[in-house]
């Protein structure tokens, strides 16, 4: 069975999706919970690239303003998600998520 190089590169998101959909699942600290989470913009990032790359007619720029608007939603996510994570650390001297079920101080 030969694959081509669509089918490659969304063998290869797939995988780096379920990597981090793992990540997210298993973990219980938060900071490893967010890179899981990050992982999984990523892969959704190679498939809106691989599409626009080997799609039928590949406009100029779809693709690549696709991953530009998704890249601005990950670092506002990152930046919303480490502050939560300061938050409850300053609160409760830990980042467990068991834990974290309150920010009231």
């Amino acid at each position: 069975m030969s694959f081509g190089p669509l089918q490659l590169c969304l063998l290869f998101s797939s995988a780096l999706f379920c990597v981090g959909l793992m990540g997210a699942l298993s973990r219980s600290n938060a900071i490893l919970v967010l890179l899981g989470i990050e992982l999984m913009l990523n892969a959704a990032n190679i498939n809106f690239i691989a599409f626009w790359r080997y799609g039928p007619e590949p406009s100029p720029a779809t693709g690549v303003i696709f991953v530009i608007f998704a890249i601005a939603i990950a670092a506002a996510e990152a930046a919303v998600g480490l502050a939560l994570v300061i938050a409850i650390y300053r609160h409760q001297r830990n980042i467990r998520l068991q834990e974290a079920d309150t920010l009231k101080g």
